[in-house]
């Protein structure tokens, strides 16, 4: 049994944490979000590969050890590998049973692709950070998801999409070409470039000439106007109208 055993995470099946927030260089409040998944999702890659009554859970240490084992049929046995978690703030013993299943199931490949994500910097809105005794923190409301994810032939993450509870895309990385193991008929349809120059033009008027491209980024969740997609441009057109209207106001 090896690593390929068990497919690759949909972008529905992974969760966004956030690690830390802090103030930028420039003044600007950001943060950084990890990439997870939870243990229903080890749970139900396990019994959709191996079939419910071929795998089982051991705990040792008070929970701080898993075993996950899978029955061996060439072999006639099972076969077992183990790791060890750590508690949650929340549930300390349920949380840390939890860990340790999640990181032995990542010993079987599930989720380990995770390990391959980019640095994930948002920068943050207004409305989504406050100071509570000295320290910057994140709303409860301000939530982040998954919306796009593609792989390489190694399993290696090569496009990652970000959105927040809008819709809106806040992080995005990955080229533009259809990878290997996307059909054909899917392409992505990017904006055209009398759209790219309106967001070009909208950006300086927001922020500037010399600083549109940090602009760009904190508005639309890109880097380059020319990755914008089409699905995401109406949202996008509608915040830095905003934006003009608000920079253009005496």
């Amino acid at each position: 049994m090896s690593i390929d055993l068990f497919r690759l995470l949909r972008a529905d099946e992974i969760e966004c944490r956030v690690q830390q927030v802090k103030k930028s260089r420039t003044g600007e409040y950001g943060f950084s979000l990890l990439l997870y998944k939870d243990a229903r999702c080890d749970m139900n890659i396990l019994d959709e590969t191996v079939g419910a009554t071929n795998w089982m859970r051991q705990h040792t240490r008070d929970n701080a050890n898993c075993i996950v084992s899978i029955w061996d049929e060439e072999k006639n046995q099972w076969v077992g590998k183990e790791d060890v978690g750590t508690e949650s703030n929340t549930e300390a013993a349920k949380g840390l049973a939890s860990d340790s299943f999640k990181r032995a199931c990542v010993n079987w490949g599930i989720g380990r692709e995770l390990y391959s994500a980019p640095f994930i910097w948002i920068t943050a809105r207004d409305d989504e950070v406050f100071e509570n005794q000295g320290k910057t923190r994140l709303k409860p409301n301000a939530k982040f998801r998954v919306k796009e994810i593609e792989y390489d032939e190694s399993r290696k993450i090569t496009r990652l999409v970000i959105v927040d509870s809008r819709g809106t895309t806040r992080f995005c990385t990955g080229s533009q070409e259809a990878p290997a193991n996307k059909q054909q008929d899917r392409k992505i349809r990017y904006i055209s470039e009398n759209d790219v120059e309106w967001v070009v033009n909208a950006c300086q008027i927001v922020c500037g000439m010399d600083t549109w491209q940090r602009g760009l980024r904190k508005a639309t969740g890109y880097d380059n106007p020319n990755n914008i997609r089409e699905e995401d441009f109406p949202e996008i057109k509608r915040r830095l109208e905003a934006a003009m209207m608000k920079a253009q106001t005496p």
